[in-house]
């Protein structure tokens, strides 16, 4: 938490509404979405906006993931303190952030070099040295630091990248919206939780996948959301 966090309420009631009351119960998530300064993430102009229930434009047709949909990724890893998980698609870096309060090494890939820059200096001024930011095609994962505890692919794919590029030590660790099931998440969310659905309702809704036994689904997500 910021010295000074004039949206400390705002993600409180975030965590409560969004995250916890729609189910996600790893008491360490739960404190990782309520540690990690969200606005700090966004543009100046949007900070206002950060804690909202979708996602946000961050610039180069990218978005700041749903909060509900990092959490749920992030659940999905059951990372413990150990553990060192990639990235494919740093966006903004607040999902970085998040990896980084539960994980002791993050690597994260990102295209867009402005991007990658931005996340990073935003990253090194909240203290986050366990996360490292590169530049690179994230569908050829970083091998230089396999093996990985956790994969997390911050963008809609039908697939996490071959196995041969990115080496995970366990099956189950990864997670990645998938578009399959976009639609049945997206009316189903809407039964549950009518009054919601954002401004942002017309995107595509989205699925949380997890490589294993254990599935989990989300809301809302483009092709370009990153985290």
């Amino acid at each position: 938490m910021l010295p000074s966090d004039p949206y400390a309420g705002e993600r409180e009631a975030m965590v409560r509404r969004q995250i916890a009351g729609r189910g996600i119960i790893d008491p360490r998530v739960l404190d990782a979405l309520r540690a990690v300064p969200r606005h700090a993430f966004v543009p100046p102009e949007k900070a206002c906006r950060a804690y909202e229930d979708h996602p946000l434009e961050i610039g180069s047709g990218q978005t700041i993931s749903q909060p509900y949909m990092v959490a749920k990724m992030t659940e999905l890893l059951e990372l413990t303190p150990q553990s060192r998980v990639l990235e494919i698609g740093t966006g903004s870096g607040y999902q970085a952030a998040i990896l980084a309060e539960l994980a002791g090494d993050v690597v994260s890939v990102e295209r867009f070099s402005h991007l990658a820059e931005t996340a990073r200096e935003t990253l090194e001024s909240l203290e986050y040295g366990n996360v490292t930011v590169v530049v690179g095609d994230g569908s050829l994962g970083w091998p230089e630091r396999a093996p990985y505890d956790g994969i997390i692919v911050t963008a809609a794919a039908p697939a996490l990248p071959p196995s041969r590029r990115v080496e995970r030590r366990s099956r189950r660790a990864a997670a990645w919206p998938t578009i399959a099931a976009m639609h049945r998440m997206r009316n189903r969310l809407h039964d549950r939780h009518p009054r919601t659905q954002s401004r942002d309702s017309r995107r595509r809704p989205g699925h949380a996948h997890a490589q294993g036994d254990r599935r989990g689904e989300g809301r809302t997500r483009r092709a370009g959301d990153t985290g």
